[in-house]
C-alpha cells in the first residue's frame, strides 16, 4: 500500500493539484523524499506540473532541496524545457532570499549577529576557499565559469572591473585577455592580504581596491566589462548593484555575474550588454541593443 507521502509524488507527478492539496490538508509532508532521493516537487517540476509546484510551495515544499544527483526542482523544470515552471521556482528562491536578507540585517542591526563572513577568518587550499563554518565560498571547478564570464566581459577590450576576488579564477582569466586596466574590488582582509603576497599589487594594469563595494563607490570610474561575484550577501545587495551599472558601465560595455540566488542549483549567470536601455536587471539573459 502506497504511503501518503509516495501518493503525493504521484498526484504531483500527474498534475492532480486537487489531491495534492487534500493529500497536504491529511498529513502529508511537502518534503517528502521518495526511495529515488525525489520531492513532490521535482517530480512536478520535471513534468512541467505548474499549478502543483505553486500548491506545494505554499505547503511550505523545500525550493532548494537537492537530489541525489545533486539536482533541485529548479534544474529538473528548465533541464525539461519547462520555463513557466522554472519561472516560479526561480521567483520563489527570490521571495525566500528577499526574505532572509531582511531578517538577517535586522538581526545584525540588533546586535545579535552570529558572525559576519567580512570578520571571520578563511582558509585556502589548491582547490577551495572555505569561510570559518566552512562552507565553500569558492572552489576549483568554478574555473571554466569564471573563464566563460571573463571572456564575456573582455571580448571589447578597454577597462575591466571585478567585484569580489575569492580564489582569483576570474582575475586570472581577466588577466589573459590584456585589458587596459583591471580593478578588482576585494572586502575580506584575509583574501586582500593574499592577493598582496601572490604578486596581484605589483601587477601594472591592476588596481586594488580594498573594501566593500557599498563602501569604496566613490573610487569607482566607468567600465567597459564588469564582473560581480560576491560571498555573504543577498538579493537586494545584487539588485542595489544593478542599480548603479547605468552609471558604472559604458555604452556598449558587458556586465556579468555569478552567484546562488536563485530557483534551481545552477548558479545562473547573467551578460548584459549595455546600449540605450539603462538597466541589466533580471534571471535570464538580456542584451541591450
Amino acid at each position: 500500500m502506497e504511503t501518503e507521502g509516495e501518493q503525493l509524488c504521484k498526484a504531483a507527478r500527474n498534475g492532480n493539484v486537487d489531491k495534492v492539496k487534500t493529500l497536504i490538508e491529511s498529513g502529508a509532508d511537502a518534503s517528502y523524499f521518495d526511495s529515488d532521493g525525489l520531492t513532490p516537487l521535482m517530480h512536478a517540476a520535471k513534468l512541467g506540473q505548474t499549478d502543483v509546484i505553486r500548491a506545494l510551495l505554499e505547503a511550505g515544499a523545500p525550493w532548494n532541496a537537492l537530489s541525489p544527483s545533486n539536482q533541485s526542482a529548479g534544474d529538473f523544470a528548465m533541464d525539461s524545457g519547462h520555463q513557466e515552471a522554472f519561472e516560479v521556482l526561480v521567483y520563489a528562491g527570490i521571495q525566500a532570499e528577499l526574505i532572509l536578507g531582511t531578517i538577517a540585517r535586522k538581526t545584525k542591526k540588533s546586535g545579535d549577529s552570529e558572525g559576519d563572513y567580512l570578520v571571520d577568518r578563511v582558509s585556502f587550499s589548491e582547490d577551495k576557499l572555505m569561510d570559518s563554518d566552512s562552507k565553500a565560498v569558492m572552489m576549483a571547478w568554478e574555473k571554466p565559469l569564471m573563464e566563460a564570464h571573463a571572456k564575456a566581459v573582455c571580448s571589447g577590450g578597454g577597462n575591466i572591473l571585478n567585484v569580489g576576488f575569492g580564489m582569483g579564477l576570474v582575475d586570472t582569466a581577466i588577466q589573459q585577455y590584456g585589458p587596459a586596466t583591471h580593478t578588482i574590488i576585494e572586502a575580506h582582509p584575509d583574501v586582500y592580504k593574499r592577493m598582496l603576497r601572490t604578486g596581484w599589487g605589483k601587477k601594472d594594469n591592476v588596481k586594488i581596491i580594498f573594501g566593500r563595494w557599498q563602501d569604496v563607490f566613490s573610487q569607482l570610474e566607468s567600465y567597459d566589462g564588469i564582473f560581480f561575484d560576491t560571498y555573504g550577501e543577498y538579493y537586494e545587495d545584487l539588485r542595489e548593484f544593478h542599480q548603479h551599472l547605468p552609471k558604472l558601465l559604458k555604452p556598449g560595455g558587458i556586465y556579468s555575474f555569478f552567484n546562488g540566488l536563485c530557483g534551481d542549483n545552477i548558479m545562473q549567470r547573467i551578460s548584459c550588454r549595455k546600449r540605450t536601455s539603462p538597466m541589466c536587471m533580471g534571471w535570464i539573459y538580456h542584451q541591450f541593443l
